[in-house]
């Protein structure tokens, strides 16, 4: 609770001052009326004070699971508990940073008499992730404005969107002999679509794998035994670093909120193809999802991807700073062995580059899906443009198969992008 002094009358005291100085040498008595009359104003104004508020605030929001982009009314009554009017009461919701007030306003100005009520509504376009609203600001003033007793009251609610997550074309791996995404191949005979070996027939073979050709040549019986597949292990890496929110325009989609989305996609995609998935954010307080597989897994993706801090559409204002050294320190200590990387990022310093091409080095085979934020519309986005651009042909280089994706849909750029690397 803080007092303050609105300065409103500031000017006041040499008026009165100068018309009773006038009066008095022109004679005047109504100069010297008026004079007096903003004496009393004056000591009135001295005496006052900004009353302490007495409120009962309720926020109401009328939404329980809505998707991202569906407009949420929000509702705000204020109940004045205290004996004292609030002549003049002014208040300020606390939105939250990561929603868009689209109608109405969050703020109001009023007069409210001891037990009144007043309500005030605006609406706000949803948007993925756990949104908690802050404080209400309650300012009150005396009668006369010239003071101000500003106060924050606690009123805690929380609104949730977790969208589904959407399916995509599949991205491109590095496999030992295999570029796609899905099972890979192995030296070793079993389940599969691609010819191995033939070996002598055992009891119990399934006809269908027989050799008829060569039985009838022959007149042996031999089995045919096609290339063992076996699932991936696919872990997403989202660069959500206070540095990667970045975007081409002010009112565009940041990197970030694109590497959400696109490896919300392919968490769907890989898993529908039989493999084994896990998720971590690049930032100061990671959460993992080790590999896994399911409809249970698929859940906790979702919520994490949706409700966590590491992926969250604006940056966390309290969020320390990310040593990407240490973590990739710390990744390669839980990763599996065999664990490939799909790394999004929008490559804006040589850092991340830098620790792509170190999880490269270490076996774990990686794919870099790069959203671009760069505009060429200035000298310094020039500059920007190009510097990403060569990061992209250092990281290409080294190996490492990189998209490029611009404006275009993720699946357009991961086809062009497919032959890359």
């Amino acid at each position: 609770m803080r007092r303050f002094e609105t300065n409103r009358w500031a000017g006041l005291v040499g008026v009165v001052l100068l018309s009773a100085g006038i009066g008095v040498v022109l004679r005047e008595p109504g100069l010297v009326v008026a004079a007096t009359v903003g004496v009393g104003y004056l000591t009135a104004i001295a005496v006052g004070s900004a009353p302490i508020a007495s409120l009962s605030i309720d926020r109401r929001i009328d939404a329980d699971d809505p998707d991202p982009g569906d407009p949420v009314g929000v509702t705000v009554a204020v109940t004045n508990d205290g004996e004292s009017t609030l002549y003049d009461l002014r208040l300020v919701d606390g939105v939250p940073p990561g929603l868009e007030v689209c109608d109405g306003s969050p703020r109001c100005g009023t007069a409210l008499s001891p037990g009144d009520t007043v309500r005030f509504s605006y609406t706000v376009r949803a948007a993925r992730g756990r949104h908690e609203w802050t404080d209400v600001d309650v300012v009150t003033r005396d009668p006369t404005g010239a003071e101000e007793l500003k106060r924050a009251v606690e009123v805690e609610s929380t609104l949730r969107c977790v969208p589904p997550l959407g399916r995509t074309t599949d991205l491109p791996l590095r496999g030992l002999t295999s570029r796609y995404t899905g099972r890979v191949p192995t030296d070793v005979g079993g389940a599969g679509a691609e010819f191995y070996a033939l070996r002598e027939y055992r009891h119990g073979d399934p006809l269908r794998r027989v050799d008829w050709n060569r039985t009838a040549r022959t007149g042996e019986l031999t089995t045919l035994q096609l290339r063992e597949e076996r699932a991936a292990t696919v872990v997403l890496v989202v660069d959500s670093r206070e540095s990667a929110y970045v975007a081409a325009e002010p009112d565009a989609e940041n990197a970030v909120e694109r590497s959400v989305d696109a490896a919300g996609r392919t968490f769907l995609a890989l898993l529908e193809n039989g493999d084994r998935v896990g998720l971590v954010g690049l930032c100061s307080d990671p959460r993992w999802l080790p590999p896994g597989a399911g409809a249970d897994h698929r859940a906790r993706a979702r919520e994490l991807l949706a409700t966590d801090p590491a992926f969250a559409p604006t940056p966390i204002e309290t969020a320390g700073r990310v040593y990407v050294n240490g973590w990739v320190r710390r990744a390669r200590k839980r990763l599996p062995a065999d664990a490939q990387l799909i790394l999004f990022s929008p490559l804006c310093d040589d850092t991340i580059a830098r620790a792509a091409r170190r999880l490269d080095a270490h076996g774990h085979l990686v794919t870099v899906v790069s959203p671009d934020p760069t505009a060429r519309d200035t000298p310094g986005r020039e500059m920007a443009w190009i510097e990403r651009r060569l990061r992209l042909g250092r990281l290409r280089s080294a190996g490492i198969r990189v998209v490029d994706w611009g404006d275009e849909p993720l699946a357009v750029a991961v086809s062009r992008g497919s032959g890359s690397g």
